[in-house]
């Protein structure tokens, strides 16, 4: 049972850091956290048509960073933050672990140098 939820996990951060990897995703995160913008007008930044634009946004969708809704003709996009929590706390996670192995080495280096002093 704990593997299932580690395999969602991983495929959750998988998914996040997929739609982060795209320069094109990304400028619209950025343009989303100024405020929600209808696709036409994220889109006009952007040299591709929209279809190709539309493949962003529905992959940012299925990664849970976007959300989306229609009224009438006009499709407006809204940024879901909280989608970056696994991300973050990922990131923190190994930022830690990798202070630490980097104290643990500094500490065996000093040790070393102690040493070969005496």
């Amino acid at each position: 049972m704990a593997n299932e939820s580690t395999d969602t996990s991983t495929q959750r951060l998988n998914h996040l850091f997929a739609a982060l990897a795209d320069p094109t995703r990304r400028s619209v995160i950025m343009a989303l956290g100024a405020g929600p913008r209808p696709i036409s007008h994220l889109a006009d930044g952007h040299d591709m048509a929209l279809p190709s634009f539309l493949k962003h946004i529905d992959k940012l969708e299925r990664a849970g960073l976007v959300v989306s809704h229609k009224a009438g003709r006009v499709r407006t996009c809204h940024l879901h933050p909280e989608a970056m929590r696994p991300a973050q706390d990922w990131l923190q996670h190994e930022a830690t672990r990798w202070a630490g192995a980097m104290d643990r080495l500094a500490a065996h280096l000093d040790a070393l140098e102690r040493k070969t002093r005496q």
